[in-house]
This record gives C-alpha cells, sequence and structure tokens, in this order.
C-alpha cells in the first residue's frame, strides 16, 4: 500500500509518514500541490493521499480539484489532515473531493480512526 504525504512542514510530512509506515504503508512525500502533481506523474496512484491545506505553489483544496478532475484520481482515497476547523473549511474539502478530515492536531489513534472510517485497514484493533 502507498500513500501520497502532502504538507509544506517537514515535521507533519515526517509524523503521519511514520505512522503510516508504522501501519506498513510505502510513504512518498511533497511539500506542495504542484509538487504533489509531479509525484503522481512519476510514481502512478498511490492507495491514499494525505493533504495539508495551507501550503504555498498550490494550496490542498486547488491540489484536490485538480486531482480529482484527472480520471485516474478520482477515486483514490484522499484525507484532509489540517488547523482549518471552520464547518464551512470542511464543506469546501468534501465538495471538493476529500473522502475524510483530520484536524491538526492529531494523535496516531485519531488517524487510525479516520483511515478506519474510509475502509482502510490498518491492523490495529
Amino acid at each position: 500500500m502507498r500513500a501520497l504525504v502532502i504538507d509544506d512542514s517537514r515535521a507533519i510530512r515526517r509524523l503521519i509518514g511514520n505512522i503510516m509506515k508504522e501501519l506498513g504503508w510505502e510513504v512518498t512525500e511533497a511539500g506542495h500541490g504542484l509538487e504533489a502533481l509531479q509525484q503522481l506523474e512519476q510514481h502512478g496512484c498511490p492507495d491514499l493521499i494525505l493533504v495539508d491545506w495551507n501550503m504555498p505553489e498550490m494550496n490542498g483544496l486547488e491540489f484536490i480539484k485538480a486531482a480529482r478532475a484527472l480520471p485516474e484520481y478520482k477515486y483514490v482515497p484522499m484525507m484532509m489532515v489540517t488547523t482549518e476547523t471552520e464547518m464551512e473549511r470542511m464543506a469546501q474539502a468534501f465538495i471538493a473531493g476529500v473522502n475524510e478530515y483530520l484536524m491538526k492536531p492529531f494523535d496516531k489513534t485519531q488517524l487510525v480512526e479516520k483511515l478506519q472510517l474510509l475502509g482502510i485497514e490498518t491492523g490495529v484493533a
């Protein structure tokens, strides 16, 4: 299983990446939406995309819209992982095509719960 983690914070990418690796995932990282689109082009379709909202170059919402517009990424599970807590922002993200929404700060248990809501087997009881 392959995950693409998109966040402009190296620390957050490392945190999410380490959790995903503990769960048995291979992880690719990108620092913003444009870099993420390049990663998709180079490495193909991952099994999951975790994306931050606030990033330079191309933010998470713009990335989601761009990725969802491409047929090969239309059904890839996407989770917004962000500090954006307003209901209006959450609604925008879901309308754009995210499947789940995780607010920062979070811990491994919360991330695993969101993965399970997506129907992704985590091996964690």
